[in-house]
């Protein structure tokens, strides 16, 4: 690997944490939903196997967390499947009070991975980026086809950016936080 390449993948790696509501991706994914209604561990386990998929792609660190609330251990388990850090909250705790406290623990760096929109407004108020998780399903979906085909994302990016119209008058910029959220959805 030459230095430049090894330099953007360490930033890369280094400025993005991503979050993931286990259980609210799995329910609102129409083909891991349908694992989940026959057996809740093999929904979690495809979940785990694509997001690996994902990282392979992308060299994230990933963090999913689900539900132990119910009949989850006393304190809170964590593991490492896959290269992805699975965490359940512990029993009598929601996966909500995780997911949140770790997005305040990483700030900046995190992105949280959900649709429930008590989780969006609260992380985002700590700094954290937000993507939905039907959005982010299908950046995993386009992630797993170009790594099969063997599409580089960076030259995909490249030419993309290259691409569009010279507009005339003044330009409108973005507030600050929404140019940052985007940036962030960028190395997605």
């Amino acid at each position: 690997m030459t230095p430049e390449p090894f330099l953007k993948l360490l930033l890369l790696v280094m400025s993005l944490h991503l979050i993931i509501d286990g259980y609210n991706l799995i329910r609102r994914s129409p083909s891991l939903s349908i694992l989940d209604r026959q057996d809740l561990e093999r929904g979690r386990e495809e979940l785990i196997r694509r997001l690996a998929l994902y990282k392979q792609a992308r060299f994230l660190p990933i963090t999913v967390i689900f539900d132990g609330w119910n009949q989850g251990s006393l304190s809170v388990c964590r593991t490492t499947e896959r290269g992805i850090r699975v965490v359940f909250s512990r029993r009598g705790q929601k996966a909500d009070e995780v997911i949140i406290r770790t997005a305040r623990e990483m700030g900046e760096k995190a992105m949280v991975v959900t649709s429930d929109r008590q989780i969006q407004l609260e992380v985002q108020r700590h700094h954290a980026t937000v993507i939905p998780s039907e959005e982010f399903e299908l950046k995993m979906e386009m992630a797993a086809y170009m790594n099969q085909k063997g599409i580089d994302s960076d030259d995909f990016r490249d030419q993309s950016e290259t691409r569009g119209t010279h507009k005339k008058g003044p330009s409108r910029r973005l507030p600050k936080n929404v140019r940052r959220a985007k940036r962030r959805m960028e190395k997605l």
